[in-house]
């Protein structure tokens, strides 16, 4: 009996300092950290209760839902539209979390109530979890990191002339830097990793899509406005305040990624559920 509860404690311990961290990752030198993922939600309740299950923290600013996990915040609601195709078929094929050990989260994340499937080829470091709206959610492994989850990848699908394209495109956009891993091009920005995948034919825009958009924060919107104006990218609606503070805008990258860019406002206290 003591045992159980001190590996109750233990867990809970472990999770709670792993939520402590949930907060964007420091901005690099052009002032550029991941942001969010947007997800128009048919359901934000059996959203919120996934992400919830996984570790996240729920923040409401400006009475909206706003999941935070160490490196990346998600939108559950986007006024009183809803989107329709699942991430895969769109640019944003899937999104990615790196955990501690695929094997201990995936047994907590059942007991929870989620529904998790297997990695590829059997394996053990790998897993899915699919939203009630379906947007895919890649879980990999790295047993030397000091949360039990945090953001990792967004993984894009193009056609294989474009692929360089977008690497550069996203690099210098956001001041990221080029590199491979498993010998596929990636790029690195604050926490987050581009990754680009062969598709064999052009997929749809994210717009309008359950994964409407991305978003990347900026230190300074004006000036990273300048930025990426003065290298030829036309902005999708002039910057505006949204109602809780932030600044805002949007792009669309050239393979029909959305992608909203904001300084963003205080989020407020932490709902505690």
């Amino acid at each position: 009996m003591k045992t159980k509860i001190f590996a109750a404690l233990l867990f809970a311990s472990t999770l709670a300092a792993g939520t402590a961290a949930a907060q964007p990752a420091p901005y690099n030198e052009a002032g550029v950290t991941m942001g969010h993922w947007h997800i128009i939600s048919k359901d934000v309740e059996a959203n919120k209760k996934l992400f919830l299950a996984m570790g996240a923290k729920l923040y409401m600013p400006g009475g909206n839902p706003l999941i935070a996990f160490p490196g990346t915040y998600i939108n559950l609601n986007l006024g009183m539209e809803t989107g329709n195709g699942t991430s895969q078929g769109s640019v944003v094929n899937h999104v990615g979390f790196v955990v501690d050990n695929v094997q201990q989260r995936v047994a907590q994340w059942k007991a929870a109530g989620v529904t998790v499937e297997p990695g590829g080829n059997g394996r053990l470091d790998q897993a899915y979890v699919t939203t009630p709206d379906g947007v895919r959610i890649e879980i990999l492994e790295d047993k030397t990191q000091g949360v039990p989850i945090r953001n990792e990848h967004v993984h894009l699908s193009l056609t294989e002339a474009e692929i360089p394209k977008a690497q550069a495109w996203y690099a210098k956009t956001f001041g990221g830097k080029a590199g491979t891993r498993n010998m596929q091009p990636v790029v690195d920005i604050p926490g987050v990793q581009m990754r680009f995948a062969k598709a064999d034919a052009k997929q749809a825009v994210t717009r309008g899509r359950i994964l409407d958009h991305i978003g990347f924060d900026v230190r300074n919107h004006a000036a990273f406005v300048a930025k990426i104006t003065a290298e030829g990218i036309k902005l999708d609606e002039p910057p505006r305040k949204a109602a809780n503070g932030s600044t805002i805008t949007y792009i669309t990258d050239p393979w029909g990624t959305r992608i909203e860019i904001i300084e963003r406002a205080p989020l407020g206290p932490e709902v505690k559920s």
